[in-house]
């Protein structure tokens, strides 16, 4: 309520009291008299609220029509709004892809509470740290540096995600959903190779990978590639089976005996 003009936060506490002495909450917000200061946005609240409520739309065609009563307040509030837009239409292809309202907020849940009926509590975050998150969990979020990994095929797209036209069309949303997740730096990380399963603990048997089909040669003009660890120029790059080879299984096992 308060994206509207006029509408603070004690306008929009007095309309949830309102509410909450209700039977039925959101027909007492239609039924509800318009803010003084927010009559004719809040009529267009009222109206959008309405529709979604009677399902005339119909699923995700709500998304959208929430969408178009949200628009005019992105472009006043945020200067990135061309950006945010283009979030939104992204959400809405994906959101095409679940059979239900319910079944979509359901998937789109973030993270669970730590215990039962526990409240959350005080973030205890260190000056640097670090969030491990997964594509669809990230949906929504934005960080100053994100790294996205294992961009090859196989990984991005999946392996089980290619059998349909459709099924690739929706794994390349997913990777633009975690590109567009970083406000100043992103990493695609493409490593070389990927070591087998089912080895001795200092075995070598390995597959390469290429990188995802989605970034072609002709758009690697538009990223600055790099390489780790970085070799310097006229050195001769060193042999795998070359040098000391550390068993970190082992020295794990270590650090508890």
């Amino acid at each position: 309520m308060q994206l509207i003009p006029g509408m603070g936060p004690a306008s929009a506490c007095g309309m949830l009291d309102h509410m909450m002495g209700a039977a039925d909450p959101i027909r007492a917000l239609l039924d509800a008299p318009s803010p003084p200061r927010a009559a004719d946005e809040w009529q267009a609240f009222v109206e959008m609220i309405s529709n979604l409520r009677a399902g005339r739309s119909g699923w995700p065609a709500e998304l959208e029509r929430a969408r178009r009563w949200y628009e005019p307040h992105l472009e006043r509030l945020h200067e990135d709004a061309v950006t945010r837009r283009a979030d939104l239409i992204q959400l809405e292809q994906i959101a095409s892809g679940y059979p239900s309202r319910e079944r979509f907020l359901t998937e789109l849940t973030l993270d669970p509470p730590d215990a039962t009926s526990d409240q959350s509590g005080v973030p205890l975050l260190d000056e640097d740290y670090l969030i491990l998150s997964t594509i669809h969990s990230a949906k929504g979020q934005e960080w100053k540096s994100v790294f996205v990994l294992n961009v090859v095929d196989g990984c991005i797209p999946s392996d089980l995600g290619t059998g349909a036209s459709e099924e690739i069309e929706e794994e390349r949303r997913l990777l633009y959903v975690a590109m567009t997740r970083a406000k100043d730096d992103l990493h695609l990380v493409v490593p070389q190779r990927f070591f087998t399963h089912g080895q001795n603990a200092q075995g070598d048997r390995h597959v390469y990978a290429s990188r995802t089909r989605f970034i072609p040669d002709e758009l690697l003009g538009l990223f600055e590639g790099t390489v780790w660890p970085s070799i310097l120029a006229g050195s001769t790059p060193r042999d795998p089976s070359q040098g000391v080879r550390i068993d970190v299984a082992a020295r794990m096992r270590g650090m508890w005996r």
